[in-house]
């Protein structure tokens, strides 16, 4: 094969041979070597990656695989989508690195962001830059929250997760990415969450009534309950790295009726469900609700081009100039992409096959409703999850899912798993994957959970 021979993208999944292949396993062998041992995807995924294009990627070794991972969801149209391409290049000759300052493209993406708000919205939101990562923006939300208010605690929920920075990993459920770092930031305090395939007050679905966010009603509301008037409520709408947990609409307005109420700001974590990812730009908009700050970050430009960003009501602005910087605020490759991301998306009505492929997927899966070692299937848009567990007692079963992303890899799909027990296995395509691609890849997802089923010793 020759070297960066491009990829064709009508090509289908393709892997002969044990993985990694001999080429891969030296590109690996030589990471290992030269780079941190915090280095995670490689390890499960075991690749490595000569060249992609839209829902396709290819290995060093000629196997082609198709691309439900999407990276980790910023590949928002795919690998190199030629128009963002085209539209990176022509702002190659312009302007690369711009800080703050104003510039032409920047205006065209500001306005791009607002107009794809809600109409109630766009007047009253103003924009911040980050440093180039979602982490940094939720570092942003709780100093601008913090800022405004005068006050200092937050309140973040069980199983979420914001980055793995100092002060998003203390917003971040998951105990053991914390435990080696000590003198964590403080003033953090964690309720349930609608998960109510695990229930995270104990209780059956037919005697919930969203206890969970009673319990966090109650405490703020009681002048006993312990819990300071917090200066936010950080909130996913879909718990991502959680494992693909949508917020029951019942308890997302009523936290947020709560935070109105007692004038919290609300912050929505939209960094992995923005940009289109659950059917509207943003997923608060399917819940009727509307945050204080939303944070926004990894499908921005649509290209993998970095950028991050806090969209907020102006009253909250009351920092002083310079109160939250970052130099690579002005990456004005990613606006050049993300300007004509916006652009693409609603020309081919990206959104409306994003709600079409999610349906599509639902269908695809419906065998597993009936598989004793599934959990539970759920999702949105295009963001899946498919939950393990022991039928005999219900304890999540990682290494099942752990045997089902290995098999849809020897099968032509990359997969995620996450969750609480990385027991789910996760589900991000580009949003604007083909119904051809779709049918493909969970056509090779059924056939992994019955090989590992079969050869792993999970039933």
């Amino acid at each position: 094969m020759t070297s960066f021979q491009r990829l064709d993208p009508l090509a289908v999944p393709q892997v002969t041979g044990d993985l990694p292949g001999p080429l891969s396993a030296g590109f690996l062998a030589r990471q290992q070597g030269y780079e941190s041992n915090a280095r995670s995807y490689p390890r499960r995924l075991p690749i490595a990656i000569e060249q992609a294009s839209g829902s396709l990627v290819r290995d060093m070794d000629g196997n082609v695989f198709i691309d439900f991972l999407a990276g980790a969801g910023v590949l928002s149209l795919g690998h190199n989508h030629p128009e963002l391409v085209a539209a990176v290049t022509a702002q190659l000759d312009v302007l690369t690195h711009g800080l703050d300052f104003p510039t032409p493209v920047r205006e065209k993406f500001v306005e791009a962001q607002l107009s794809m708000l809600p109409a109630s919205m766009r007047s009253r939101m103003k924009i911040h830059f980050c440093g180039p990562t979602g982490a940094n923006a939720v570092d942003a939300a709780l100093k601008l929250c913090k800022t405004a208010t005068g006050r200092g605690d937050v309140i973040a929920f069980q199983g979420g997760f914001h980055g793995s920075t100092h002060a998003a990993m203390a917003l971040t459920g998951l105990v053991s990415q914390k435990r080696p770092v000590p003198n964590g930031v403080p003033g953090v305090h964690f309720f349930p969450y609608s998960y109510c395939a695990r229930c995270p007050v104990g209780l059956t679905p037919d005697s919930c009534a969203t206890n969970c966010v009673g319990y966090l009603e109650r405490a703020l509301t009681d002048g006993n309950g312990g819990v300071p008037l917090p200066a936010a409520v950080v909130m996913e709408m879909v718990q991502g790295e959680g494992g693909i947990i949508p917020a029951t609409v019942d308890f997302a307005r009523r936290v947020r009726a709560l935070t109105r109420e007692l004038g919290i700001p609300l912050v929505v974590d939209e960094v992995q469900t923005g940009c289109g990812r659950t059917g509207t730009w943003f997923a608060f908009e399917e819940y009727g609700i509307e945050p204080d700050v939303v944070i926004a970050s990894k499908a921005l430009s649509g290209i993998g081009a970095p950028v991050a960003l806090i969209i907020y009501d102006a009253e909250l602005d009351t920092w002083a100039p310079g109160a939250h910087t970052g130099t690579f605020r002005g990456n004005q490759l990613a606006f050049a992409a993300g300007v004509e991301a916006v652009r693409v998306i609603r020309r081919d009505d990206v959104l409306g096959n994003v709600a079409r492929r999610g349906e599509q997927i639902a269908d695809r899966l419906k065998p597993l409703l009936d598989e004793p070692w599934v959990a539970e299937v759920r999702g949105r848009g295009l963001i899946w999850g498919i939950e393990f567990a022991d039928p005999a007692d219900h304890r999540p079963a990682g290494g099942l899912a752990a045997a089902v992303q290995r098999e849809a890899l020897r099968g032509g799909l990359i997969v995620e798993v996450g969750g609480r027990d990385d027991d789910v296995v996760r589900l991000m395509p580009p949003l604007n994957v083909t119904a051809a691609t779709v049918d493909t890849a969970c056509s090779i997802l059924l056939d992994a959970i019955r090989t590992a089923k079969a050869t792993h010793g999970e039933v």
